[in-house]
């Protein structure tokens, strides 16, 4: 997404009544769901007919069901080997952040694997794969969901506040 683009009101004018009421509401949408910028996800939606909520809900389940378990201690619970190590004597904290680096690099990599869209060592006839939106009956949209690594970080929900992976 852009920010060269005009703002967001400016925008909103240059559009017709009915495209106007849907990006409003989809932007609405953006924001119910946490999103940090809802208004560029929506414009980008609308404006370069990318399924940004359909990626925005993929990458957001990703984090919610995948990596942000991995920020309450209590996880660490049902880990035989992670009670086995803070027994040890390891820090608690830091079992964590390697059980949340570890979940975070498999769902990069599972993203990249999806936005491939077939395996590079794969024949010519072998199938390969398309994540695709659905309307809300699970009819295909048409509208192929891809560049999932690309905003990957920015949907963190803990966004500027989280705590790095890293540290």
């Amino acid at each position: 997404m852009t920010s060269s683009w005009p703002t967001w009101d400016e925008w909103l004018r240059t559009l017709p009544p009915d495209v106007r009421d849907s990006a409003a509401s989809l932007a609405e949408r953006f924001k119910e769901l946490g999103a940090h910028d809802p208004e560029e996800w929506a414009r980008s939606e609308i404006s370069e007919n990318i399924p940004q909520l359909a990626r925005f809900m993929v990458l957001r389940a990703l984090w919610r069901d995948a990596i942000s378990p991995w920020l309450d201690a209590s996880a660490l619970c049902d880990v035989a080997a992670a009670r086995r190590l803070i027994a040890a004597g390891a820090d608690p904290h830091d079992v964590l952040l390697v059980a949340r680096v570890g979940a975070y690099e498999a769902v990069v990599a599972a993203v990249c694997i999806l936005d491939e869209g077939g395996d590079p060592n794969a024949r010519e006839s072998d199938p390969g794969w398309h994540l695709v939106e659905t309307d809300a009956e699970c009819n295909p949209t048409g509208r192929e969901i891809g560049g999932l690594h690309e905003s990957l970080g920015e949907t963190d929900p803990a966004g500027d506040k989280r705590v790095d992976l890293w540290e």
